[in-house]
C-alpha cells in the first residue's frame, strides 16, 4: 500500500481540485462559479423588481395629483359643473388598470426573487446546503417561458384595497358635496336631484349609477382579498401552489371564488418516441434524464416494418434535453410532444386515494 509524503499530507484541503456541479458540452461549472452566478442573476431580479416597484408609484402619483387638481377647480369655482368629478372618477379607474398591468410584471420579477430567497439563500442557513429540485424546476420554467404568477383579478382588486378605494371614497363624497353646497343648497331632494343630472340623464339615473359603481368596487374588492398568489403577501410551498390546475383538484373552489382563482402550474408534457433502437435511446434517457421509459410495440401502417413506441412524460425543462438525448442514439427516430393534463407518480404529483 503506497504510503502518502508528509507534504502530501499536509496539502490544505482548498488546493484539491473542486468537483463541477455538472459538465454540459465542455463546460464545467464548479459550486463556488453557481453561488456567483446565482448571486447577480438576484442582483439583476432585484434591480428589476424595484424598478416596475417604482412605476407602480408612479402611476398612484398620477391618480393623486390629478383628483387634486380636479377638486381643486371644482370647489374654487363655483359655476364649474360637477362631471369634472366623474370624469376624474373615469381618469381614475383607467390608472387603476394601468397599475393593476403593471403590477403583474412586478410580480412577475417578484417571484423569481423570492423563489431565491425561499429555496436557495434560506437553505445555506440550514446545513447540508441541498437547494429542492422542486425550485429549480420552477425558476428555469419561469425563464424559459415567463408567465405572469397572479391573475389580472388579483392585481385589480389588491391595487384597488391597497390605494384606489380611498380615493374613489374622496371622489364620492366631494361629488356630493360639490352638488349639495354649490351655488348654494338645495331647498328640497327633487332640488338635488335635478342638479345631480348630466346633459340628457337624469339626476335619479346618475345617483343610482354611482351608488351602483361604489358597489361594484367594494364587491370585487371583498371577492379578491383571500387571492394570495402575490409574493409580497404569501408565497406557498413548491407543489401546494399549482393545485388549482389539476382534475383531481376541482371542485374546491365553487361560485365566484373558482372564476377568480388563478389556475397555474408547472407545465408537464409527455413525450412518445418511436424508434428501432429501443434499449440504447430508454438507457440515455434514464442517464440524462433520470426519467422513467415505458416501451411498447408498434407498427407502420404503410411501410409494415416494426417499431418501438417510448412513453416518458416530462416537464418542460426538461423537453430540449430529451430531444438532444435522442438524437445521440438515433437521429432518425420520430418525437411527439405533447402537453399533458396532469401526471402523477414517480417523480411527480404523489398519486393519492381519493
Amino acid at each position: 500500500m503506497p504510503v502518502k509524503s508528509t507534504k502530501e499530507k499536509s496539502k490544505p484541503a482548498n488546493e484539491f481540485p473542486e468537483e463541477p456541479v455538472w459538465t454540459y458540452r465542455g463546460y464545467q461549472l464548479k459550486s463556488s462559479e453557481f453561488v456567483t452566478a446565482m448571486v447577480h442573476f438576484f442582483r439583476a431580479e432585484v434591480q428589476r423588481a424595484n424598478v416596475w416597484r417604482q412605476r407602480l408609484d408612479t402611476t398612484t402619483n398620477w391618480a393623486v395629483v390629478v383628483t387634486g387638481a380636479t377638486l381643486s377647480i371644482a370647489f374654487s369655482q363655483s359655476n364649474v359643473h360637477h362631471s369634472v368629478v366623474l370624469l376624474n372618477t373615469l381618469l381614475v379607474l383607467w390608472f387603476l388598470f394601468i397599475e393593476a398591468r403593471r403590477y403583474r410584471y412586478y410580480e412577475l420579477w417578484s417571484y423569481r426573487v423570492r423563489l431565491m430567497e425561499t429555496d436557495f439563500y434560506a437553505a445555506m442557513l440550514v446545513p447540508p446546503f441541498h437547494p429542492s429540485p422542486e425550485w429549480a424546476e420552477n425558476l428555469a420554467e419561469n425563464l424559459l417561458t415567463p408567465s405572469f404568477p397572479i391573475s389580472m383579478w388579483e392585481a385589480f382588486g389588491r391595487r384597488l384595497r391597497r390605494n384606489y378605494y380611498w380615493i374613489f371614497l374622496i371622489l364620492l363624497a366631494s361629488w356630493f358635496a360639490k352638488i349639495y353646497l354649490f351655488p348654494q343648497s338645495p331647498a328640497s331632494v327633487e332640488e338635488f336631484m335635478a342638479r345631480a343630472s348630466v346633459g340628457p340623464i337624469s339626476g335619479e339615473m346618475m345617483i343610482g349609477l354611482g351608488l351602483l359603481f361604489y358597489v361594484f368596487l367594494a364587491v370585487f374588492a371583498i371577492a379578491t382579498i383571500n387571492m394570495t398568489r402575490a409574493t409580497g403577501e404569501v408565497l406557498p410551498r413548491f407543489g401546494d401552489e399549482t393545485a388549482p390546475a389539476a382534475p383531481s383538484e376541482q371542485g374546491k373552489h365553487t361560485g365566484l371564488r373558482a372564476l377568480l382563482v388563478p389556475r397555474r402550474r408547472r407545465r408537464q408534457l409527455l413525450a412518445l418516441i418511436i424508434t428501432d433502437k429501443t434499449q440504447a435511446v430508454s438507457n440515455r434517457i434514464l442517464t440524462d434524464l433520470h426519467r422513467g421509459v415505458t416501451a411498447m410495440p408498434g407498427k407502420g401502417m404503410y411501410t409494415g416494418r416494426e417499431h418501438s413506441v417510448l412513453m416518458c412524460a416530462l416537464t418542460i425543462t426538461e423537453a430540449h434535453n430529451l430531444k438532444a438525448a435522442v438524437a445521440k442514439e438515433d437521429p432518425k427516430a420520430f418525437v411527439i410532444v405533447s402537453p399533458a393534463q396532469e401526471i402523477l407518480g414517480g417523480g411527480f404529483a404523489p398519486l393519492e386515494e381519493k
